[in-house]
């Protein structure tokens, strides 16, 4: 079985930095793609940030420049940095990967930044 197990996360003014991990289990970490999305009440879940096995990143164009995504392969855990943190990045952080064509998420971590 495929476990996210998501921490991090909490309460920060406007400007405060939070980071998100998510440590996976049941999976070959180091060959999969783990991605980092985020869905507000009634809205859709976007994708924020994705880091392949070969360590490549991409990143919505709301989050460049201020989040990371970085991963450690040793601890099967991808991490996602927010810097410089707005109202508007308040919302739900889920973690993600796929195994064939199943995916897996994470049971969602709540951030939110205060003005």
């Amino acid at each position: 079985q495929v476990y996210l197990v998501q921490s991090g996360g909490g309460s920060v003014q406007a400007g405060g930095s939070l980071r998100l991990s998510c440590a996976a289990s049941g999976i070959n970490f180091k060959i999969h793609t783990m991605k980092w999305y985020r869905q507000a009440p009634g809205e859709e879940r976007d994708l924020v940030a994705e880091i392949t096995s070969s360590g490549t990143t991409t990143y919505t164009d709301s989050v460049k420049g201020r989040f990371t995504i970085s991963r450690n392969n040793d601890r099967n855990t991808v991490y996602l940095q927010m810097n410089s943190l707005k109202p508007e990045d308040t919302t739900v952080y889920y973690c993600s990967t796929h195994k064939g064509p199943t995916v897996f998420w994470g049971k969602g971590t709540l951030v939110t930044v205060s003005s």
